[in-house]
């Protein structure tokens, strides 16, 4: 069975059908639940069918217990009837300002590779300058602040143009698309999904990853990437908070982004 993100149809769930579903979707049985919160199996079933209501510290032992998400915790916390015990800070407010300084920092580090930072709702919240030059060309809309990454990168005036291998990397997309549970606008995921074109044969792999192999005016580049998460966070919007970096699968790639990188420092006025 597949992980389904909390829907409206999910969230309007007592917290007895909440834990059902959850713990059915993750193939756990209610002993192996009960083991893991330190209960006992009896007291899960009551739970479920409702004849038990738990307290707010046993809630928060079945989300760590089942591998909530802090969002979804506290999605099971108010359907117990408790308060939300995790925090959502705006990712521009002061509560979050040292993790901003600490993104650029990271960014700013990892030219001439570009690199970006993404919401948990797939929206763009940070890049560097290499990034920048990665899409160059494309609608101005698409790859501006609070644009959806995933939509960038499949849309026909976004990278998919560009993108050799379109039918790998669209797949690529959609997994994490609903990986993130349908980040982004409703009815996302059905429009990449119509712009995905069919599978090809010959699929290009590095032998340990698919790369983004991606025409630039200087020639192909075929990048790889890597995320980044916080994992000890335990504000909701720091946890869904990811960092993509984007790094050269071959030297020709290499030389192109650091080339291209060197001439914009040099037009800048500073050194190479």
């Amino acid at each position: 069975m597949v992980d389904r993100p909390w829907t409206a149809e999910t969230r309007g769930m007592g917290f007895g059908e909440s834990l059902k579903e959850r713990r059915t979707q993750r193939r756990i049985s209610q002993l192996e639940l009960a083991h893991r919160a330190g209960t006992s199996q009896r007291h899960v079933s009551f739970m479920e069918s409702g004849r038990s209501a738990p307290g707010r510290a046993m809630v928060l032992r079945l989300a760590d217990s089942l591998g909530l998400s802090l969002r979804e915790s506290n999605e099971f916390l108010l359907s117990a009837g408790y308060a939300a015990a995790f925090p959502e800070s705006g990712v521009d407010g002061a509560a979050l300002a040292p993790v901003r300084r600490a993104l650029d920092l990271i960014l700013e580090g990892h030219l001439p590779w570009p690199a970006l930072v993404i919401s948990g709702s797939g929206e763009l919240v940070a890049s560097n300058a290499a990034f920048g030059r990665l899409v160059a060309g494309v609608d101005p809309e698409l790859c501006a602040v609070g644009a959806n990454v995933y939509r960038l990168a499949l849309h026909p005036d976004g990278l998919a143009p560009r993108i050799v291998n379109l039918a790998e990397w669209s797949r690529h997309i959609l997994a994490r698309l609903r990986q993130a549970g349908g980040a982004g606008p409703v009815g996302l995921y059905a429009e990449l999904r119509s712009l995905v074109p069919e599978s090809a044969d010959g699929a290009q792999s590095l032998g340990f990853a698919v790369p983004l192999v991606l025409r630039s005016p200087g020639g192909l580049l075929r990048l790889f990437t890597t995320v980044t998460t916080f994992a000890t966070a335990t504000d909701v919007t720091l946890a869904e908070l990811k960092l993509e970096a984007f790094l050269p699968a071959d030297d020709a790639t290499a030389d192109l982004l650091a080339g291209d990188w060197q001439q914009v420092r040099v037009r800048a006025g500073r050194r190479p």
